[in-house]
């Protein structure tokens, strides 16, 4: 079986599974699980797994990126309150973290320091998270190279992968052990399948027996997605990294063309974007248009909590959303983003919106990607405003 081998795996062993059961990701997980005569416990909603997790103690599970951002999100939101040399500790073993390379790279000097800290503050966030986690495997979408570190570094190890439905979820992932991992990859191609690059646009090919036969009653639709060749063209755009761990660059749909022709690609973008914790949800636009731009939805919980540690009245999400410290949190760090950038990706006049997008309403997926032309749909008068305005 595919992947059965990702894990150290024993009968003791619980997994806590949250992600959605019609889709063919969670689908396969527990069908792995069973396989591995794994314990299989179910989070009664998104809300509720840091919960579950101390309660059941569990060795694995799995998840999208957003889940591993909202859980990084509360550990420093939590190392923000403490105060004086507490606070001071838990800020160096964030930097340190930060940091962080796999098998030893880093040298005696930081093990040392990150011994240190592992008694002091990564401990407690393993205990955050039920304290017996033995893997974590993300997949769905990019993750943030950050995350990986900080995880890693905490011995929370952190495996991303990558497939898709038509490939019966995994065509590559992390392994654990000494050189089974690189950050920012997906991973060595798992040992059914075969993966090349395209050469004309550097496209995503893929074979192998887990490939679909084809899309149901639709031979149009399989002649366009599976070549003459056999190849499988999964609309990812990717590279090999030291010739076995593959990247994935970019996702050709969501690239978009700016009106002098550079090409932008907004989920680099908006990784960057949301690691600060007051942007719960953001969406970077601007095709054929003269800059990119975005939309973004503050976290007003968050806000909510700096505005007590600093003496800011809270007159309601209503009247708050519109204060200038909001304003200001958010705006510095599309700046320190900016910066990061090449000219042409540089965000401008990015709108504060309201709400939640969420599976309900139909703005995200159940694995929370973004449904982009739902979105723009019901943001277009935001998004003419954005872009009406002229230079």
């Amino acid at each position: 079986m595919i992947c059965k081998d990702i894990a150290p795996f024993t009968p003791k062993w619980r997994a806590l599974s949250f992600l959605p059961l019609n889709h063919v990701y969670e689908r396969f997980l527990n069908t792995l699980y069973l396989y591995q005569n794994v314990s299989i416990y179910y989070a009664e909603n998104f809300e509720t797994i840091g919960d579950n997790c101390r309660e059941l103690h569990p060795e694995i599970f799995v998840a999208v990126p957003r889940v591993l951002e909202r859980v990084l999100e509360k550990i420093i939101s939590a190392g923000e309150k403490l105060t004086g040399f507490k606070q001071k500790i838990f800020a160096w073993s964030l930097r340190l973290a930060e940091c962080y390379e796999l098998d030893g790279t880093n040298g005696p000097w930081y093990e040392l320091q990150r011994k240190i800290c592992d008694i002091l503050v990564y401990s407690k966030w393993r205990n955050a998270v039920g304290g017996k986690v033995e893997v974590i495997v993300s997949g769905g979408a990019a993750l943030n190279p950050r995350i990986e570190r900080i995880f890693a570094c905490a011995n929370l190890k952190l495996l991303q992968g990558y497939g898709l439905t038509e490939t019966c979820v995994v065509v590559a992932v992390n392994r654990l052990g000494k050189g089974g991992q690189m950050f920012g990859t997906v991973g060595h191609v798992v040992e059914n399948s075969e993966v090349k690059i395209a050469e004309e646009d550097g496209e995503i090919l893929m074979k192998g027996p887990s490939l679909m036969l084809g899309y149901y009653k639709n031979a149009e639709a399989t002649a366009e997605t599976i070549d003459e060749q056999g190849w499988f063209h999964t609309g990812d755009i990717g590279k090999f990294v030291e010739g076995k761990f593959l990247k994935i660059t970019d996702r050709k749909k969501e690239l978009f063309k700016s009106s002098a022709g550079k090409y932008i690609s907004p989920v680099a973008i908006e990784n960057k974007l949301k690691e600060s914790k007051f942007i719960e949800h953001c969406m970077v636009i601007g095709e054929g248009q003269k800059y990119a731009s975005a939309l973004i939805i503050p976290s007003m919980a968050n806000f909510k909590e700096y505005c007590t540690k600093h003496n800011i009245e809270w007159l309601g999400n209503e009247m708050m959303r519109e204060h200038e410290e909001i304003k200001k949190i958010i705006n510095a760090h599309i700046k320190a983003v900016n910066a990061t950038l090449a000219p042409y990706e540089q965000l401008k006049r990015c709108q504060f919106i309201y709400g939640n997008w969420t599976v309900e309403s139909g703005e995200i997926t159940p694995k929370l990607s973004l449904k982009r032309k739902v979105i723009s749909e019901k943001n277009k008068n935001v998004i003419t405003k954005i872009f009406g305005e002229g230079e």
